[in-house]
């Protein structure tokens, strides 16, 4: 009898981690759509490009933030009321996104970058729940997979939508209502861990955890690493990507939309690819460092070669290469104890999206400002090709200090 009451709460931990998808999916959509709707949400807030450009960058903020908070809810109280109420400050964040002020617009974000953050590791949460250990790789590399397949969505779908006449209120309140429904269903069908576990964990502080993880240099180093790495996606590509496709190489609204959606596309094969080329050569560092390099080249040859190929084939490949960005996800839970491996996810996204945050109005800054008045174009992508670069550099070179955590160590 207890085996069959084990066996229904698995089954709907797996329900439960189906819809959990289901809002990564879309909150990774809310996440990039802004890219594709820049004039528009100009007019709306009534600001800049470099004012939306802010708006939007709040999101990063609080989904570094919260991601601490995230990590601490889902050891004490598990999956079933943090995604839930993710959901709904997902939803909130985007009816207030719809109002045309730019009040509306930096409450709305930073509503749903905090919402957001609960998303990825409350999946993970459920997957463990829901799958035994010889499947949970997978698991968490579909819930990865369909998250970027999101993002893709929130460029490809989403774009075309404005084009065609759809007005933003109806976009980000259809959203924000679809995201509430999914959180709905989740907090009925997701069991509570008492229907799972009988056990009592041993009570400890909330920061306990942390303390652990936030002493060991190894962990500032994954994030640092994986903020860099994953930057010129969330910034450059999710961001701007549309933008500087149209004004500096000159693509109508369709090809600049599809360049930077093929960077999503290539992350959705990237991620799982590199982590299942990691694990099968027992190494991490050598794919973290080789997807950089590759990251590298792919940057260069859209810079200078543009010739060689169209844009949405190389900005396909970054998103590949830019798989490498999770390998340091591996690195912080192999170099801190189990009993911290959820907090070390909270950490990292933390400190990831804390680099993220701070690049974003970096780049506003330095290159955004001058989008629409300098007077080389390709000089001015070049550039903020380069900046990009860059940082994918200095990544390579911090992970030099990595201590090998794979199977097949150093010796």
């Amino acid at each position: 009898m207890q085996s069959t009451s084990s066996s229904a709460a698995k089954n709907l931990y797996v329900l439960a981690w189906i819809f959990g998808l289901l809002f990564y999916l879309l909150e990774y959509a809310v996440r990039s759509a802004p890219s594709v709707m820049i004039p528009e949400l100009s007019e709306s807030f009534g600001t800049t490009s470099i004012g939306v450009s802010s708006i939007i960058g709040m999101y990063y903020l609080t989904y570094s933030i919260t991601s601490l908070i995230a990590g601490i809810a889902l050891d004490k109280v598990g999956a079933k009321y943090p995604l839930s109420i993710g959901t709904i400050v997902v939803g909130l964040g985007c009816v207030l996104f719809s109002i045309s002020n730019v009040y509306g617009g930096y409450s709305g974000r930073l509503l749903q970058g905090a919402g957001s953050a609960l998303a990825f590791p409350a999946c993970v949460y459920l997957a463990s729940r829901a799958f035994s250990p010889r499947k949970l790789a997978t698991a968490i590399g579909a819930t990865q997979c369909l998250g970027m397949l999101g993002g893709s969505a929130g460029q490809f779908l989403i774009g075309p939508a404005i084009k065609n006449g759809f007005s933003l209120p109806f976009i980000w309140v259809g959203l924000g209502i679809l995201i509430v429904s999914i959180g709905i269903i989740i907090l009925y069908i997701t069991p509570k861990e008492t229907e799972l576990s009988t056990t009592t964990p041993k009570r400890t502080g909330l920061l306990s955890p942390y303390k652990i993880v936030f002493t060991n240099p190894q962990s500032y180093l994954c994030g640092v690493i994986s903020g860099l790495l994953f930057a010129p996606t969330t910034i450059f590509a999710m961001t701007w990507g549309v933008a500087f496709f149209q004004k500096d190489r000159m693509m109508d609204f369709q090809s600049a939309t599809l360049a930077s959606a093929f960077v999503a596309m290539g992350w959705d094969v990237g991620c799982p690819f590199m982590g299942w080329i990691a694990d099968k050569i027992g190494r991490r560092k050598p794919i973290l460092i080789g997807g950089a390099v590759v990251m590298i080249l792919s940057f260069v040859q859209l810079l200078y070669a543009q010739d060689l190929c169209p844009a949405y084939i190389s900005t396909f490949i970054l998103g590949v290469a830019s798989g490498s960005a999770m390998i340091p996800y591996s690195i912080i839970k192999e170099s801190n104890p189990d009993k911290v491996k959820g907090s070390a996810t909270g950490a990292i996204n933390f400190l990831t999206f804390g680099v993220t945050s701070l690049l974003g109005p970096l780049f506003s800054s330095i290159y955004g400002n001058t989008l629409m008045t300098t007077a080389d174009k390709e000089i001015h992508f070049q550039s903020a090709g380069l900046f990009w670069a860059v940082c994918i550099g200095f990544s390579i070179l911090l992970a030099l200090f990595l201590k090998e955590t794979g199977t097949k160590k150093e010796g």
